[in-house]
């Protein structure tokens, strides 16, 4: 009668101690995330925002001059000659916009390359006309479709791509732990088709994001998904139940934050804008931009981006599947272990020893034990 409660405290110390050390992990996510989204979207600032007056004549040269010495480092401003000449640079992503003053100024914008900084720009050239005593009218030389209002449908489609990319690496590496890592790496390429399919689901019939070139959006969505899955896949023989909080790092924190899904670089912080230049999430949303707003221009360069994270990714697989290989030889030699490890198929783990304990513990899997595993598909799915 006595020895359920005099155990009692000892159980619920271990129990605590379990669960605190678990609550580290939800605890650097909302850290990890705070730091990332404020740090990335609290208070945009133009800094260096490409901007064009139209005009060769000394007027054009004075308000270029006056609006660059205004702005104080915030705008870029540059003269051309002429209107196409200003659409040109719209249309290839080397201004965000175009001032043609005159009676009826007019102020072109392409709300596909980024509405924000379309609506910072048109902020400050409402209050150029007023001062000139005109009211200013606002062309869009590159719309986004329908179903997109507001251009940011495209980040949007990201964020679910994401999602059920890096948690899907959850599920492989821990319900699939006991797989040969090269079943693992073929589960994430399969899942990866799945979710770009999902994607093009929801951009296409679902929701309208887009009404053509949904070929090149899947093609992408599969890139970006497969480098995701088989990079997190790589990385969990080495982080175990770590590997959600990795992920979300790569995937989320460091990659949400500089896509430029919702401001482009030129109103983040440097740190984002310089992630923008080569991080997945940049590569897949200024890659579908331009598929789809700017005839491919620049296409080339994001898709390139995708390929090399793709690259990456691989290499992590190889990386892992020899650390995986080695623990098997290490096993295989730990006394008590029965296991030939050369019998064994690829990436299976010795089985345990006839013995007692020290056969069961040479015995286990290499990459982590199944409580383990368990915790860490429900952090993921938490999340």
């Amino acid at each position: 009668m006595s020895a359920g409660p005099s155990a009692a405290p000892g159980s619920n110390a271990g129990a605590l101690r379990h669960v605190l050390s678990h609550l580290v992990t939800p605890l650097l996510m909302c850290v990890g995330m705070g730091l990332a989204y404020l740090g990335a979207f609290h208070a945009p600032e133009p800094h260096d925002l490409r901007v064009d007056v139209v005009g060769s004549g000394p007027s054009a040269q004075v308000l270029a001059q006056t609006l660059q010495d205004k702005g104080d480092g915030a705008l870029s401003v540059r003269t051309v000659t002429d209107r196409d000449t200003a659409v040109d640079h719209l249309m290839t992503q080397q201004s965000y916009g175009a001032y043609l003053p005159g009676k009826s100024p007019e102020l072109l914008v392409a709300t596909a390359s980024s509405d924000t900084s379309a609506t910072v720009v048109q902020k400050v050239f409402t209050e150029v006309a007023a001062g000139q005593g005109a009211p200013l009218d606002v062309t869009d030389v590159a719309p986004t479709a329908d179903g997109d209002p507001t251009g940011q449908g495209l980040f949007f489609l990201m964020v679910a791509v994401s999602i059920g990319s890096y948690a899907s690496v959850a599920v492989i590496g821990g319900a699939g732990a006991v797989l040969a890592l090269r079943i693992r790496a073929a589960l994430a390429i399969g899942t990866s088709f799945v979710v770009s399919l999902i994607g093009v689901a929801f951009a296409g019939p679902v929701f309208g994001l887009v009404d053509h070139g949904l070929g090149g959006l899947w093609a992408m969505a599969w890139l970006y998904s497969a480098g995701i899955l088989l990079v997190g896949v790589g990385l969990h023989t080495f982080l175990k139940r770590w590997t959600t909080l990795g992920v979300m790092a790569l995937f989320v924190m460091l990659n949400f934050t500089s896509s430029g899904g919702i401001f482009r670089p030129e109103l983040q912080p440097g740190f984002f804008g310089a992630l923008h230049s080569f991080w997945n999430g940049a590569g897949f949303v200024e890659g579908l931009r331009s598929h789809l707003y700017f005839d491919g221009y620049g296409l080339g360069g994001h898709v390139l981006v995708l390929a090399l994270w793709f690259v990456v990714g691989l290499v992590a697989v190889g990386v892992a599947g020899l650390a995986e290989a080695r623990r098997l030889r290490t096993a295989a030699v730990t006394p008590g272990t029965t296991a030939d490890p050369s019998a064994l198929p690829a990436g299976a783990a010795p089985a345990a020893g006839a013995g007692g304990g020290a056969g069961a513990g040479a015995g286990a899997s290499p990459r982590g034990d199944g409580a383990d595993e368990e915790e860490e598909m429900e952090e993921a799915v938490g999340v």
